[in-house]
């Protein structure tokens, strides 16, 4: 990833900074993607990417896709669901492209399809609620 400069760095002084860096890359409305470096701090049991990373980088993601066009909105996810197709391993880069589905007054419907490379990895689907008078 090194020397890509359209990729920025999510700044995060929080959980993403435990996990990343985690970069996403500007996009159309209504489109999103996200990437991280699988490194061997992500790795589970059987030596694979563990499954809560993935689902991390799509809740992120997918939450920051949702109120891209009014980055102050509050939200929160309220629904989440990801299906596992094939494992990343350690030293590749997983990638996301977020789609967002529909949009009412008070929800976000989203999709997300994770790849490495060629390789279709995982898919994921939530719903977020955007959070009036805050």
């Amino acid at each position: 990833m090194t020397g890509e400069t359209d990729w920025i760095e999510e700044i995060d002084d929080g959980f993403i900074k435990l996990v990343g860096p985690v970069f996403h890359k500007v996009t159309t409305a209504g489109e999103g993607r996200f990437r991280f470096l699988a490194e061997p701090k992500h790795k589970n049991r059987a030596g694979f990417v563990q499954g809560g990373m993935l689902m991390t980088l799509a809740d992120r993601a997918m939450g920051k896709t949702a109120r891209q066009n009014n980055p102050d909105r509050p939200q929160a996810t309220v629904q989440f669901d990801m299906q596992f197709l094939e494992p990343a391993r350690i030293g590749e880069t997983v990638e996301i492209t977020c789609t967002v589905v529909r949009e009412t007054r008070h929800l976000v419907f989203m999709r997300g399809e994770l790849f490495v490379e060629d390789r279709h990895i995982a898919s994921a689907h939530g719903v977020w609620k955007i959070i009036a008078g805050s």
